[in-house]
């Protein structure tokens, strides 16, 4: 069976807070801005990429290439910039 299949991945840096949740069946979950921030990049992505913010491209920019995509408001935040990783260097 030939399904096509498209995603969209968003990822920001910084801190967060990780736990699990339950009595008799447990999760495990992640809480922060970060986590928010990176959700939001992934629902404003476009399919088929990778979308990062900058914090995450200057990490990254000695080992892939990218592209810029211009700002997104995160709500809640102040405009960030973004990125999208478009191969290995």
């Amino acid at each position: 069976m030939d399904l096509p299949l498209s995603a969209r991945i968003g990822v920001h840096a910084g801190d967060l807070v990780a736990g699990f949740i339950g009595r008799r069946k447990f999760i495990y979950d992640l809480w922060s801005d970060t986590v928010n921030s990176a959700s939001r990049m992934e629902s404003h992505g476009v399919s088929g990429r990778i979308q990062c913010s900058d914090q995450v491209q200057t990490h990254l920019e000695d080992c892939f290439i990218s592209e810029p995509r211009g700002e997104l408001d995160i709500r809640g935040e102040a405009k960030m910039s973004t990125f999208c990783l478009i191969g290995v260097k």
